[in-house]
């Protein structure tokens, strides 16, 4: 008879362990845009362009079929490939000032602020007409990078390649979603020559492709917050640690009752 008492007890202290270690999760918390049906088609219709901001690095360099003409509206530091200690020039890159300017040769001062590449290209095009005959006109900007924090496998923050990133690429950036980040909530935190915006994207929903949000702009940052389930792990971890240290005690005590009867 106390031989099968301290089993039920070895058991029912085991179970409540393995309770305090555990905890439930569904499909519908971590699948993404899960209600998308298949073979369902989704227009983009954001319509994303990115606008240039303050503190922006561009680089323009404008060229034609007259290098000599276009030269002027070039800016290069060090030397010339041949020139004095063989040093290649270096083009410098244009810093957006507080005010949404840049200082361009011959030309003087432009607000590019709030425009996209193909706004400050026609606007180019017209200031340097009476210059230049058909110039073509490379513009990229050279600081975009995301930060994202929180519940993913690699935070960090990472440059981005080309004009545009959505959130998804930056999640795949960061490793993807761990199990504790909560998906329904993302934040996502935008700024625009001093003023901040905050928006929150749930990407279990094919909604989040709809989102302001969905493409980022440079220097935003997303973060995931941990879910319910992360929360409630970490206030147990505590109690958890205490409860498997009292179980393991009691575990041993009735193995040793148990062999000595």
């Amino acid at each position: 008879m106390l031989n099968t008492t301290l089993k039920m007890k070895i058991t029912l202290i085991l179970g409540a362990a393995v309770l305090l270690l555990s905890s439930c999760g569904s499909k519908k918390d971590v699948v993404y845009f899960q209600d998308i049906s298949d073979y369902e088609t989704l227009i983009d219709e954001t319509q994303f362009v990115p606008k240039f901001k303050v503190d922006d690095l561009v680089s323009i360099f404008i060229s034609t079929l007259n290098p000599e003409a276009s030269a002027p509206f070039n800016l290069f530091t060090g030397g010339a490939t041949g020139g004095l200690g063989g040093g290649m020039a270096q083009q410098v890159d244009y810093l957006v000032d507080q005010n949404g300017n840049i200082d361009f040769p011959v030309i003087g001062q432009i607000k590019i602020s709030g425009l996209s590449s193909d706004e400050l290209r026609e606007l180019l095009k017209g200031k340097l007409s009476d210059y230049l005959k058909d110039p073509i006109i490379n513009i990229r900007l050279q600081n975009f990078s995301i930060s994202i924090l929180g519940q993913v496998n690699r935070p960090g923050t990472y440059p981005v390649n080309g004009e545009q990133i959505t959130i998804l690429e930056a999640i795949g950036l960061a490793g993807d979603l761990n199990i504790k980040g909560m998906r329904e909530n993302i934040l996502v935190i935008r700024e625009f020559n001093g003023t901040f915006v905050h928006h929150r994207i749930n990407i279990l929903s094919k909604e989040a492709m709809k989102s302001p949000v969905f493409y980022l702009t440079q220097n935003d940052v997303v973060y995931v917050e941990p879910n319910k389930s992360a929360i409630t792990s970490s206030s147990l971890d505590n109690r958890a640690t205490i409860a498997i240290s009292i179980a393991s005690v009691l575990i041993t005590s009735s193995v040793l009752l148990l062999t000595r009867n």
